[in-house]
């Protein structure tokens, strides 16, 4: 039997590259991500300032801004991360960490970021290797589980069925 061939088309290339993206944006935010879990940063105080929230659908989300301290390092209009509307009031302190996440303080309790970045990272690896699967699925010979469409164009003919004329 003779292996099949394919090509990796545009589309292909295109989810490609779409997983690499995403690969990076991982990438970038898993390390802040990991020490906001791990509640690893500069410790320091969150003054709150002003609350923040948008309206969706079903629920409304909150933020609260205020100057983060820590040591001789000022911090104005950072984001206190998981702060709900009743979190604060203005020109409270608080506990928190930097993990040199810009915009972002953390309070005790770290975050669960974590987890969108693993997944954001699974994903990512899985378009960016979309190639590699049809290249390796194209490789296996033709009638093999697995391997890809037949190539060639007749009837089998080890199945077809008898007909009148056969003695």
């Amino acid at each position: 039997m003779r292996p099949s061939t394919a090509r990796v088309g545009a589309f292909d290339l295109v989810i490609a590259a779409g997983g690499l993206i995403l690969l990076l944006l991982a990438v970038q935010n898993l390390g802040p991500a990991l020490a906001a879990f791990r509640g690893d940063g500069a410790w320091g105080t969150f003054t709150a300032h002003r609350v923040e929230c948008v309206q969706h659908p079903g629920h409304e989300q909150c933020t609260w801004l205020g100057e983060f301290r820590a040591g001789r390092t000022v911090r104005p209009e950072v984001a206190f991360y998981g702060g709900e509307r009743g979190s604060f009031t203005p020109g409270q302190a608080a506990r928190a960490f930097d993990t040199g996440r810009r915009g972002h303080v953390y309070g005790p309790g770290g975050s669960n970021e974590w987890i969108a970045v693993a997944l954001l990272m699974l994903a990512g690896l899985g378009l960016a290797s979309r190639p590699l699967w049809r290249l390796r699925r194209a490789r296996r010979p033709a009638g093999e589980p697995g391997a890809g469409p037949r190539t060639d164009a007749g009837p089998r003919t080890d199945t077809e069925p008898p007909t009148d004329t056969d003695p």
